[in-house]
């Protein structure tokens, strides 16, 4: 099941059950309804597969994106689940907080690279 089983509310599990697992399934057998009638959905469960019901919801996810997606249009989160996050945010070293002794340094690094690359790269032709 795609809901999250540490959801603490059982209809939140359901609903995301319903648009993750059944509907993809129910639009696959509609869709082969329409196209062939009953005999293309026996044909669904008749063919072989060992896992016809996950043969069915990779068949109907496309439509079923689309229609979730639609959902969210109305409302956010109705058709595709909200996800909780969390954000933080890392304050960048200053030079207060790093000192400027350690800013001298870093950047003499930084120009010796410098230098270095430009000795390596061949020289601009001039035309």
């Amino acid at each position: 099941m795609a809901a999250d089983s540490n959801s603490a509310n059982p209809l939140d599990q359901l609903r995301l059950s319903l648009m993750q697992e059944v509907l993809p399934v129910g639009l696959a057998v509609l869709e082969r309804a329409r196209q062939g009638g009953p005999g293309k959905v026996v044909e669904a469960f008749t063919a072989g597969s060992e896992d016809p019901i996950a043969d069915l919801r990779q068949e109907g996810e496309p439509v079923a994106r689309g229609v979730r997606d639609q959902l969210d249009a109305v409302s956010p989160g109705l058709g595709n689940p909200v996800m909780p996050v969390s954000v933080s945010v890392d304050e960048p070293a200053t030079v207060e907080q790093d000192g400027p002794d350690d800013l001298l340094p870093t950047l003499r690094r930084i120009e010796e690279r410098l230098e270095e690359l430009r000795r390596r790269l061949p020289e601009p032709q001039q035309e």
